[in-house]
C-alpha cells in the first residue's frame, strides 16, 4: 500500500450502521505497488503503480457484475474493509480485474481517494445528464463534494455549493463553485432558486446527513434530478404523488463496476482534477475520524504508509 483515503462509510463501520463479518482493518480507498502476482493474473508485472476499487470473490461477469459487483449472482461478495481487511495496512491482497494503472499525472500519495469518492463524485455528476450551461446544486461541500464541483465546472455546468459549515463552502467557492449558499439561513431555498433563476436542474447530495435530501429536493425545478449519493443512517421517505407528477425525479450512483473505471479517470485525468488532500500518518486516524464525524473536514483525507 502507498496510500488509502478515509471515506464517510468507514466512519459508518466504526460506529456500528454498516454491517461487518467481525473485527476487519478499514479502509476501501487505496493506490499502491504491484508486489507479488497471483498465478491467473493478466495485464500487470511487479512494480506496476495501481489504483483498485474496493470489491472482491465475485465473478466480474454476471448481469448483477454489471450494475454493481455487490450484486453479484455467486452471492459470495466481500468489501475491503467491511466483510475482509481493508487498505490501512502496509499490504492488500486485491483482484486484478478490479484494479487500473494510474494515470501519470496522478501523484501516488494523494491519489487513493480517487478509487471511491473520484468515480463515485464523476458517475453522480455525469448520472445527471445536464447540458453545458444547466444548474447543478452539490449539496455536502466536504472532500467528495469538491470533487463533484470540479467535475461538474468542468462539465460546462454552472454550480451552486450548498453546506451548513461556512468555512467548508469558502473551500467549495475556491473549488469553482459559481455561488455558494448556507442552508441553514432562513432564505435558503429562495437564495438558491435566484441564483439559478427558478431552480436547479440537479441536486446531487453527497452528504450523508438525512435533512439534506429533503432540503435538495425543495431547490429543484420542476422534474430536477435529485441525486443519492451519501448514505443516511436511516431510509429515506419520498411522496409518490410527486413522482407521479415528475415534480422531481429520482436517480443514484456510485463506483459502479470496474468496467466502467477507465472512462471516469480519463476524464479525471484529462481535466486534471486535484482536490485538496490532507495526508496523515495511520496514527492520526482517530482525529480523521473526528473531523469527519463533525463536519470540520475540509478536504478528503489520506493516510500515507
Amino acid at each position: 500500500m502507498a496510500s488509502a483515503g478515509l471515506c464517510h462509510s468507514d466512519l459508518m463501520l466504526f460506529e456500528g450502521s454498516l454491517i461487518s463479518n467481525g473485527v476487519v482493518t478499514m479502509g476501501h480507498e487505496g493506490v499502491g505497488f504491484v508486489e507479488k502476482l497471483g498465478s491467473k493474473v493478466k495485464g500487470f508485472k511487479p512494480g506496476d503503480r495501481i489504483g483498485f476499487l474496493y470489491i472482491k470473490g465475485v465473478c466480474f461477469e454476471c448481469e448483477g457484475c454489471q450494475v454493481h459487483n455487490l450484486n453479484c449472482e455467486l452471492g459470495t461478495a466481500k468489501l475491503h474493509g467491511t466483510h475482509t481487511d481493508g487498505f490501512f495496512a502496509e499490504y492488500a491482497a486485491v483482484d486484478y480485474r478490479n484494479a487500473i494503472i494510474l494515470p501519470t499525472n496522478l501523484e501516488t500519495e494523494t491519489a487513493a481517494p480517487y478509487f471511491c469518492a473520484g468515480i463515485t463524485a464523476f458517475h453522480a455528476v455525469d448520472g445527471c445528464k445536464l447540458q453545458p450551461g444547466q444548474w447543478m446544486a452539490v449539496v455536502g461541500c466536504g472532500g467528495l463534494g469538491q470533487m463533484g464541483i470540479r467535475i461538474a465546472k468542468a462539465m460546462g455546468f454552472n454550480v451552486i455549493g450548498v453546506d451548513i459549515n461556512d468555512d467548508v463552502l469558502a473551500e467549495a467557492k475556491e473549488n469553482g463553485a459559481d455561488t455558494v449558499v448556507n442552508s441553514t439561513s432562513t432564505n435558503y431555498e429562495s437564495q438558491v432558486k435566484k441564483a439559478s433563476n427558478g431552480g436547479c436542474h440537479a441536486a446531487v447530495v453527497f452528504s450523508a446527513a438525512y435533512p439534506a435530501f429533503g432540503s435538495a429536493i425543495k431547490i429543484l425545478r420542476i422534474a430536477g434530478i435529485l441525486m443519492i449519493i451519501g448514505l443516511p443512517a436511516k431510509a429515506l421517505e419520498f411522496h409518490a404523488f410527486d413522482l407521479m407528477r415528475k415534480v422531481y425525479q429520482i436517480r443514484s450512483e456510485s463506483t459502479g463496476p470496474p468496467q466502467k473505471m477507465p472512462r471516469a479517470l480519463e476524464f479525471i485525468s484529462k481535466n486534471n482534477i486535484k482536490p485538496r488532500v490532507e495526508v496523515h500518518k495511520l496514527d492520526d486516524i482517530h482525529e480523521m475520524m473526528e473531523k469527519m464525524r463533525t463536519g470540520k473536514s475540509k478536504s478528503r483525507m489520506v493516510v500515507v504508509f
